[in-house]
């Protein structure tokens, strides 16, 4: 199936507080909590799409933004290609929502992610993979060097 890439966006405040979004996915009929995200508008570059996304869905404007990784969604039957970004210094500035999207902003501390994803509260792949990804980094910033280490993963 040909889909339109786009990003998924790990939104970071200066408290540690990660802003996720509440909403219905009638593919698996129940409301699951995830990353904002969205479809790269044609014309549109993925930093872009990052500032729209977070000011529709979350009602704030990225300071920073700093691109992660990238990765297939589904690449079983599905083209779609996800950009993930880290968003820093948030400030409210809010755009419509695009059609009639009911999404429910949660703000929950970065430290409480690995609980909500080990009990089910965060079901969502793209959402875990960024979550555990920026959890990662953020633990190898805070962590003190090795000496003699100069490799990174080979």
């Amino acid at each position: 199936m040909e889909h339109p890439d786009a990003v998924v966006v790990v939104p970071l405040d200066n408290e540690g507080g990660v802003y996720l979004v509440r909403q219905y996915r009638q593919a698996v009929d129940k409301h699951l909590l995830e990353l904002p995200a969205g479809g790269v508008e044609p014309g549109e570059g993925p930093e872009a799409c990052v500032e729209r996304e977070l000011r529709e869905e979350i009602g704030m404007r990225p300071g920073r933004v700093e691109r992660l990784v990238g990765f297939y969604s589904a690449p079983g039957f599905c083209t779609e290609y996800l950009h993930l970004f880290l968003a820093r210094d948030l400030h409210p500035d809010r755009l419509p929502a695009e059609d009639a999207e009911v999404i429910d902003v949660v703000r929950v501390p970065l430290k409480e992610i690995p609980r909500l994803i080990a009990s089910g509260k965060i079901e969502d792949a793209k959402s875990i993979a960024g979550l555990l990804l920026v959890l990662s980094k953020s633990s190898q910033e805070n962590a003190a060097p090795e000496k003699g280490n100069t490799s990174d993963f080979c």
